[in-house]
């Protein structure tokens, strides 16, 4: 059961890259300073290189952290880890097929509370809660936190630009601007690859831990206030590493009727105000990941795309799109943690 998580989870991994190839691409893709397929190559490289950031620089990976302990570890078990995933791959793949770029990352953590409070029988038991709350309502409160940082950073940084090249001749500003899109959109796959393949990695290490601590009773793993994870990350180096590599491949696939979402339905966007919103998403994006917050990457880009739009105008948005949009984020969860638990409840039954 471990290793079939793991098969899984690196899945999931790869669907994830794919399914956000979007964020990272949209703008430049719609302001054709690279083809899709150059495009896709440039964020899958740096989101494997935001490996080496997060292992040699930050020097920890906290958002994986954060998703191995959003569920009490008295409610974790393989069979719940495993519906979790399943669910979250349903989810993923229903909205990448219907263009809706919602998030990877929440329907992973709804997937694992659903399936884990199934488990569990309910969210609280003899007082004990299935949810670490501490953890869990960050998350949630970034729903919409993400995309607001994103919008309002993305709209003073694009009057910034504005107002300095303000004198300057248009033609040269456009130029520049394309050039300068290749090292936002290379920021921006930075903090995606940093942000997301740790949730995998979260996942992973959720099962991994359960499993030295339960089954083979890992004297490594039983040691009094020691952490986890941290044994986790050094015994398990590899996981890491194939977390970043397998989102990085996933990238490379690309997703290409999310990319016509991002790009083109929400707002026309420049070549200045794709710098602008790549470059407010990737700020964003690093503040959340040095918070050990795990935010959603499509969420944040959208709330990004957004705010370089209301600069030119309010109407210069698509707010029809948006609402969409932002049912399918609100519903992520939900939706994943009521799979997960029909998921929890047919493997409970076969196995």
């Amino acid at each position: 059961m471990l290793i079939v998580i793991i098969i899984l989870a690196l899945g999931f991994d790869y669907i994830n890259g794919f399914h956000d190839a979007a964020n990272s691409i949209a703008t430049i893709v719609t302001t054709r300073v690279l083809t899709p397929f150059q495009a896709v190559l440039w964020a899958a490289a740096f989101n494997f290189a935001a490996y080496f950031i997060s292992l040699y620089i930050i020097g920890e990976f906290k958002i994986g952290n954060t998703i191995a302990k959003s569920v009490n570890e008295n409610f974790i078990s393989l069979e719940v880890i495993f519906a979790g995933l399943i669910a979250a791959i349903i989810w993923n793949l229903a909205t990448w097929k219907l263009g809706i770029p919602s998030s990877s990352s929440h329907t992973l953590i709804g997937g694992f509370i659903g399936a884990a409070v199934a488990h569990a029988g309910g969210f609280s038991i003899e007082g004990v809660d299935v949810v670490v709350y501490s953890k869990v309502i960050p998350i949630f409160l970034f729903i919409f936190g993400a995309p607001l940082l994103g919008l309002i950073l993305a709209y003073f940084i694009t009057i910034a630009i504005m107002w300095i090249c303000r004198n300057q001749n248009h033609y040269k500003c456009e130029k520049w601007f394309k050039r300068l899109q290749l090292v936002s959109s290379a920021l921006f796959s930075l903090g995606h690859g940093g942000n997301d393949a740790q949730k995998v990695m979260g996942i992973i290490g959720a099962a991994v831990i359960f499993y030295h601590v339960n089954v083979d009773m890992d004297p490594d793993y039983l040691v009094e206030g020691v952490d986890t994870f941290k044994v986790f990350v050094e015994h398990w180096w590899w996981v890491p590493l194939a977390s970043f590599l397998f989102i990085g491949l996933g990238t490379l696939s690309g997703g290409w009727k999310i990319v016509k979402t991002m790009g083109s339905k929400i707002t026309k966007v420049t070549p200045l105000e794709g710098v602008a919103a790549e470059t407010a998403g990737a700020v964003a994006l690093y503040v959340t990941e040095h918070l050990g917050i795990p935010v959603s990457t499509t969420h944040t880009i959208t709330g990004s795309i957004i705010g370089v739009g209301v600069t030119k105008r309010v109407s210069a948005v698509r707010w029809g799109v948006t609402i969409n949009l932002l049912w399918a984020w609100v519903l992520t969860i939900p939706v994943s943690a009521i799979i997960a638990m029909i998921v929890y409840y047919i493997v409970s039954a076969v196995i």
